[in-house]
């Protein structure tokens, strides 16, 4: 959605690129701080997460409004 390179996502989460990879590829779960930053990053960057509500959890652009 971003088009973020992994460089670019660790950078901006404050993590290593490794921490990426290894999250992208499934051979681990960040520790809970890396993830969070990876969120806040993601967060800052615009992007919203969206919960379970019987339709699936999903991921949309932030409306700039600032209303859903």
């Amino acid at each position: 959605m971003l088009g973020w390179s992994q460089e670019l996502l660790a950078r901006n989460a404050g993590v290593s690129r490794q921490t990426i990879v290894d999250f992208e590829r499934s051979l681990r779960v960040p520790i809970a701080n890396n993830l969070a930053a990876i969120v806040t990053a993601l967060e800052g960057a615009g992007i919203e997460f969206i919960p379970e509500n019987g339709g699936g959890a999903g991921v949309r652009f932030r409306n700039p409004s600032g209303s859903s």
